[in-house]
Parts: structure tokens; C-alpha cells; sequence
């Protein structure tokens, strides 16, 4: 045995170790932070549908199971700056921002949610796109109650993720979901704005022709 090497073995067997026990927290992580996805999936889906007691449901079980997630990385820290760890943590953040602007509440705090503040950002963008798509709606069903009100959150948000000029690698890639919300405030402006011009001036003509 080469006295330069004879130690080899142990360190080969040490490595091995700590890898087999990274590898079975990753097994586990895994399938939670899928749950997490949808379970906070499934909740947008009910506040869209404005089902909002389901949706604050399914949303404390996408909270539980991020829970179960986080435990299972303790002593694992590139787990928890794994991709499918701060995906499943930015899909949360989405869905309970998305539902506390809906149902009138204040934005959650990334310490309430017990999440990163790259993936709250991103999810913070990301639910700009679904608050478009719940006024969208709410145009189609002749509703303009809260219109303004969420236009206005959405701008709130583009004027804050525009001021985090950081390196993506900070960021978690956040420049891109600024963008996309750039776009889609312009569009929901737009759109909302039109809307409401022609409800005024079909108040004035009926207005108008009842005088």
C-alpha cells in the first residue's frame, strides 16, 4: 500500500457518506416541493374561481408542506438554493400574494411566508400576471369593483421590482419577470382604461336619453 495514499479509503468512505445522506434528503425534498407547486397551483385556480375559503385551505397546505420541505434541508444548505427549492418557494409566494390582493388584505411579508427574498420577488412579479387575469375576468362578468384598486397594486409592484437592480444571480433571474410585468401592466392599463371609458359613455347616453 502506498503510505501516500493509504488513507484514500477513509476519505472516499467519508464523501460517500455524507453524499448517500444528501442524496436521501434530496429524495425527499423532492416530492414535497412538487406538492408545494401544486397546492399553490390549486389555490390560484380557487381564487379565480373565487372560492377564497378553499383557496386560504389549500394554501396553509402548501405552506405545511414548505415546512416539511425547509426541515428536511437542515444541514443541507445547496438543497435549499436548489432550483426546485426556490421554484416551489416562489409558486407560494405567487399564491399568497395573488390571494391577499384579491380578497383585499395586505401583501405578506417574505418573513411571514418564511421564504427567500429572491423567490418573494419573483413570485411577487409572477402574481402581477394573475391579477390581469382575474380583472380580465371580472371585465368579462361586467365587474370593475375592484379595477382600479388592483391596477394600482400591480403598478405598486412593477415601481418596486424595477428598483432592484442586481445581478441575476441575486436576483434569481429577476430582470425577466420585471419585464414580463412591465408588459402586462401596460396592457391591463390599457385595457381597464378603454373599459371604463365606455361604461362613462354609455352612462352618459342613457343619461342622456332619459333627459
Amino acid at each position: 500500500m502506498n503510505r501516500l495514499t493509504d488513507n484514500l479509503d477513509l476519505i472516499a468512505e467519508q464523501i460517500r457518506q455524507n453524499f448517500s445522506t444528501k442524496d436521501a434528503a434530496r429524495e425527499k425534498v423532492l416530492p414535497l416541493c412538487r406538492e408545494v407547486i401544486r397546492y399553490s397551483s390549486t389555490t390560484i385556480r380557487a381564487v379565480h374561481r373565487r372560492e377564497f375559503e378553499s383557496a386560504k385551505e389549500l394554501l396553509q397546505s402548501a405552506r405545511n408542506l414548505l415546512a416539511k420541505a425547509e426541515q428536511a434541508t437542515t444541514g443541507y444548505a445547496e438543497l435549499r438554493h436548489a432550483g426546485f427549492f426556490k421554484d416551489a418557494q416562489k409558486e407560494f409566494a405567487e399564491a399568497s400574494i395573488t390571494l391577499a390582493l384579491v380578497a383585499g388584505s395586505k401583501i405578506p411579508t417574505p418573513d411571514e411566508l418564511n421564504i427567500d427574498f429572491a423567490a418573494y420577488l419573483n413570485g411577487l412579479g409572477e402574481a402581477v400576471g394573475e391579477l390581469r387575469r382575474y380583472l380580465l375576468d371580472s371585465i368579462r362578468r361586467d365587474d370593475l369593483s375592484q379595477g382600479e384598486e388592483l391596477l394600482a397594486a400591480m403598478d405598486s409592484i412593477y415601481n418596486i421590482l424595477v428598483t432592484m437592480d442586481f445581478p441575476d444571480v441575486i436576483t434569481g433571474g429577476l430582470r425577466r419577470t420585471t419585464d414580463m410585468v412591465r408588459g402586462i401592466l401596460e396592457r391591463t392599463r390599457s385595457d381597464l382604461t378603454l373599459v371604463i371609458r365606455q361604461k362613462e359613455l354609455e352612462e352618459r347616453l342613457n343619461s342622456f336619453e332619459q333627459g
